[in-house]
């Protein structure tokens, strides 16, 4: 389903070429901490959170640590300190991802982390062109059109906040909206530093 994805983030063509490489892509050099150096314990927090591994974006952030870590403690309260179930969050994410051709925010979020929360295979596909979908309810449906225009135009129109606003109380509204800025962050960087997509 997702053999189109590029080798790096912001990327669409010359997978072959890169297969055949398998060097790293990224724009910046990658900082693998050295486990008795200063960044170690930050390296170490930020892999304890995802599964284990430092993944590339916090790779690639670790260059500029204040910021790394600001990222980080944003991000996680962005996923999951907020009212909004994880199911919305993934299809808002992967909505944004598809808009922005963020391809490393496509293999990290699907099919796993997307499948947890409850969207399947056929809607994260879906998700590439929701209006021509069925899959949706009226509440993602809003959702949905609210994230397009946010990630398209940086605002929204009032008729579309006020339909949004028909399913959210004003906490999830600043959730929602947080969650769909915060990840047009995050597409850019990854996007525009190029980072390797994960192996795993």
């Amino acid at each position: 389903m997702f053999a189109c994805l590029p080798d790096r983030a912001g990327t669409w063509e010359e997978r072959g070429a890169y297969e055949q490489r398998m060097l790293p892509l990224a724009r910046v050099p990658f900082i693998d901490p050295e486990p008795q150096s200063e960044l170690a314990p930050v390296a170490a927090r930020f892999a304890g959170a995802r599964r284990g591994k430092l993944i590339n974006v916090y790779r690639a952030l670790l260059n500029s640590p204040a910021l790394a870590e600001s990222w980080f403690d944003h991000i996680n309260a962005v996923r999951w300190n907020t009212s909004l179930d994880g199911r919305l969050r993934e299809i808002v994410i992967i909505r944004i991802a598809y808009l922005t051709k963020a391809a490393y925010v496509l293999k990290q979020h699907v099919p796993k982390l997307a499948a947890a929360d409850g969207v399947n295979a056929a809607e994260c596909a879906a998700l590439a062109d929701w209006q021509a979908s069925t899959l949706f309810d009226k509440r993602e449906r809003a959702v949905l059109a609210y994230t397009d225009a946010v990630t398209r135009d940086a605002s929204a129109a009032d008729a579309l906040f006020a339909a949004v606003a028909e399913h959210f109380e004003a906490k999830a509204l600043v959730d929602l909206t947080v969650l769909i800025a915060t990840y047009n962050m995050h597409v850019r960087v990854v996007n525009t530093l190029a980072l390797d997509l994960e192996t795993d």
